[in-house]
């Protein structure tokens, strides 16, 4: 029996401590930066902390704004936006390209969308007109 119970508490630890994106809920789960209600899934995104812990977004803006307020200083292990391309996938946003446009209106109103790379965001750039940024860029530009 104690058996038993010793693996039931190792395998409660290990799912507890599991460090990975969780699904967003469309339609029920709310932004952590602002309580919006997530329904956008071109421009949903997410963080997961080193420790595991995820955040969820309705909009790229939030999730660069919560890094600067709520988070300056967290170990993340993941930074992860909506492709525009593939609405609901979330991709890597260290490796995105982003779009500011204002043909492209985003849930807070800055006008940004990810894609998946640097070539697909500038045919999305000749297409809908506006500026190119790196993940890096973005943040700056982004600053509260």
């Amino acid at each position: 029996m104690k058996q038993f119970l010793f693996l039931g508490v190792i395998s409660l630890l290990f799912t507890s401590c599991n460090v990975s994106p969780q699904p967003i809920n469309y339609g029920s789960d709310a932004c952590n930066f602002c309580d919006m209600t997530i329904v956008d899934k071109q421009h949903a995104s997410q963080l997961v902390t080193s420790k595991g812990k995820a955040y969820k977004y309705d909009a790229i803006e939030c999730m660069v704004h919560s890094l600067q307020d709520k988070f300056p200083d967290t170990e993340m292990a993941y930074y992860l936006v909506a492709d525009f391309h593939q609405p609901g996938e979330l991709i890597d946003a260290t490796k995105a390209s982003f779009l500011v446009s204002k043909k492209l209106q985003s849930p807070m109103g800055e006008n940004l969308s990810a894609f998946l790379n640097q070539e697909l965001g500038k045919k999305a750039q000749k297409e809908f007109t506006g500026d190119i940024f790196s993940w890096k860029e973005i943040q700056d530009y982004l600053k509260l």
